[in-house]
């Protein structure tokens, strides 16, 4: 008896929508734990990574806590877009708890991917206006003393994000 088997090229918006699902899962974490963001905004973060991330346009998206002052992370998720090689479909959760976060508010930083930058001026306008909500541009937030944890991710169909969490001394 033999049999074939052909895998997908491509990466739909309901697989998309499971990583992103776990990345909301994270961010509700964050909101249990240290009261942000607010719920009415995760589920518009969960949609920008689905949609970025099928079309190959997300490369990190950042969530946590900075300092404005001085623009840095006080505990950070870092969810890197990763196609192929070993990718790992995790639980969320395993966040850290009592992080100092007193005087930091809630921050997001995104950067797109190669495949983003390579599309045109009124194609990028196009990506960007399909998105729930608009994102500025600014300064991306620095890691002073700290530690990092990474080897934490969540794929589907061969293609997910790897997270770090970074946390300030």
């Amino acid at each position: 008896m033999t049999g074939t088997y052909a895998r997908s090229a491509s990466f739909t918006i309901t697989e998309a929508r499971y990583v992103g699902a776990k990345v909301g899962a994270d961010l509700r974490l964050l909101h249990n734990y240290y009261g942000k963001p607010g719920l009415d905004q995760i589920d518009d973060y969960v949609e920008e990574v689905a949609l970025l991330l099928r079309d190959g346009y997300l490369d990190t998206v950042d969530y946590g806590f900075r300092d404005a002052g001085s623009n840095a992370w006080k505990l950070r998720l870092r969810y890197k877009a990763t196609i192929g090689g070993q990718l790992t479909d995790g639980r969320p959760g395993s966040l850290p708890r009592a992080a100092e976060i007193s005087g930091s508010g809630f921050y997001s930083y995104l950067t797109y991917s190669q495949k983003f930058h390579a599309l045109t001026g009124t194609e990028k306008t196009t990506v960007k206006e399909a998105l729930p909500f608009p994102r500025q541009g600014a300064d991306a937030p620095s890691v002073l003393s700290g530690t990092s944890t990474a080897g934490h991710g969540y794929a589907r169909n061969g293609t997910g994000v790897a997270r770090d969490v970074y946390v300030a001394f």
